[in-house]
């Protein structure tokens, strides 16, 4: 069986690792024994199972993402191949609320910093782009 060939069931952390939404199985362990992943709006512990068809809602940082499970791989995928088991149906607010919060930590410098050198007048330029 090939890494990409599809399972019919993996446990939730496994598959979070797999398709590559954290960097470790550990942190997707630890992301579901916090109560920051629900899978059909249940709160779910790592050792849950994952099936086809479910959808999969979690936060990272201060965006609530919602994935779709289209299959389970057999092992950690890589980048190109991640749309073949699951879809993200996060809404484009959510990813526009992280955008926003890093444009406002940059716009607000620290107190008695003074003036934005020239340096980080060119770092606020790109993000207008």
């Amino acid at each position: 069986m090939s890494s990409t060939e599809p399972e019919d069931r993996a446990r939730l952390d496994k598959w979070l690792w797999s398709v590559r939404v954290f960097k470790t199985r550990g942190e997707a362990a630890a992301a579901c024994r916090a109560g920051l992943v629900k899978v059909n709006d249940v709160a779910a512990k790592p050792a849950r199972a994952v099936h086809a068809g479910e959808t999969v809602t979690f936060r990272q940082g201060i965006v609530y993402r919602t994935l779709r499970v289209l299959a389970v791989p057999a092992s950690r995928l890589g980048a190109k191949l991640v749309p073949e088991f699951c879809t993200d149906l996060t809404p484009p607010e959510e990813f526009a609320k992280a955008k926003e919060q890093r444009i406002q930590h940059l716009l607000a410098g620290a107190p008695g910093q003074g003036r934005p050198t020239k340096r980080d007048r060119r770092r606020l330029e790109r993000l207008w782009e």
